[in-house]
C-alpha cells in the first residue's frame, strides 16, 4: 500500500531537470540554440574564475604575512570616512581602502609632529617617575 506522497510512486517521480535545459519557447530552434551555448558558455567558465579567485586570495595572504613593516589593525570609521576611502579606490589612487587608510593615518601623524613631540616628552616623564617611585620602595627605611 503506498502513501500519498510515496517517493516509489510513479505519479510523483519527478522528471530529471538539467538546470541548463531551456523550456520549450515560439522563438525557433536557432534562437534557443544560442541562448542555450551562450548558458553553456557561462558555466564553463566558472571553474576557471573560481581557480582565478582562489590564486587571487593566496597572493593576498602572501603579501600580508610577507610583509614585515606592515600591521594590521582594524578600526572603526564613519560612514562619511568610508565613502572618502571608498572615492580614493574608484579614483584609481589606491588599490584598497587600507591602503588609503594607512596613507591618511600616516599624513595624519606627519601634521600632529608638535603633538607627538610633546607626547614623547611627556611619556619620557611619566619613566622617569615611574622608576622615582620603584626606587623610593626599592630602598629600604633608614
Amino acid at each position: 500500500m503506498s502513501t500519498p506522497n510515496d517517493p516509489n510512486d510513479p505519479i510523483h517521480q519527478a522528471e530529471p531537470v538539467d538546470d541548463l535545459m531551456l523550456p520549450d519557447e515560439p522563438h525557433g530552434g536557432q534562437e534557443r540554440e544560442r541562448i542555450s551555448s551562450s548558458v553553456r558558455d557561462i558555466a564553463s567558465r566558472i571553474p576557471e574564475s573560481l581557480s582565478s579567485i582562489g590564486r587571487d586570495i593566496s597572493r593576498t595572504i602572501e603579501r600580508a604575512i610577507s610583509a614585515k613593516d606592515d600591521y594590521v589593525v582594524a578600526v572603526k570609521v564613519s560612514h562619511d570616512a568610508q565613502d572618502k576611502l571608498e572615492q580614493l579606490v574608484q579614483a584609481g589612487v589606491f588599490r584598497s581602502r587600507a591602503e588609503a587608510a594607512a596613507f591618511l593615518i600616516d599624513e595624519g601623524i606627519k601634521s600632529q609632529t608638535a603633538l607627538f613631540d610633546r607626547v614623547a616628552q611627556k611619556l619620557s616623564e611619566i619613566e622617569r617617575l615611574r622608576a622615582e617611585l620603584r626606587g623610593m620602595i626599592n630602598t629600604p627605611p633608614a
